[in-house]
Order: C-alpha cells, then structure tokens, then sequence
C-alpha cells in the first residue's frame, strides 16, 4: 500500500523558515512525480508545488513561487518542502501527494 508520511510542521514566526519532509513507501517512489498540497481551515485543498521523478522539473504555485523549494532524495524516499519568508496565509495542513494518495498531513501555523 502506499504510504505517505509528512513531518515537520510547527509553529513559526512571520518571514521564518521550515522545511517539511515526507517519508514515502509501498511503491517505487523513484517512478513518480510527487507533489505537495495544503488545506487552510475552512477551505480547499491547494495545489502548491510538484517535481518530477528524477527531481529535474519542478513546478509552484503563483502564491509560493520564490519562497518555497521543492525536491527529493530518490535513495531515501523522502520528498521535502524548504519554505522561506512564511506568511500568516501560508497556515495549513501540508501534504505529500501521489494522486490519489495524499497521506497524512503535518500542521504548519504561521503566527506572531
């Protein structure tokens, strides 16, 4: 079965950074396009970045573009997020993403 385990959310300041990773098996990871999305309370699941399998393409959102980073360790199977200069609007749950596959979320809360 496919699994996907984000980690390292928390609680960060105004322009601070986090990096999220995510701890992928039950399928060959180093196949796949992977991808991150989040959900704000209250609203949609949003699309915020995805990479290709080799880690060659990558992709972002218009509203993390030059502040967010995303790539992959293929020998680990970990899939990461480095997010620089948060905003308040970046609180969410983050997931990792293989569609259908979205796993279990980390909570990262952006707040003064």
């Amino acid at each position: 079965d496919v699994q996907l385990q984000a980690s390292g959310g928390g609680l960060v300041q105004p322009g601070g950074s986090l990096k999220l990773s995510c701890a992928a098996s039950g399928f060959t990871f180093s196949r796949y396009a992977m991808s991150w999305v989040r959900q704000a309370p209250g609203k949609e699941v949003e699309w915020v970045s995805n990479i290709s399998s080799g880690g060659g393409g990558t992709n972002y959102a218009d509203s993390v573009k030059g502040r967010f980073t995303i790539s992959r360790d293929n020998a680990k199977n970990v899939l990461y997020l480095q997010m620089n200069n948060l905003k308040p609007e970046d609180t969410a749950v983050y997931y990792c993403a293989l569609p259908p596959h979205k796993g279990q979320g980390t909570l990262l809360t952006v707040s003064s």
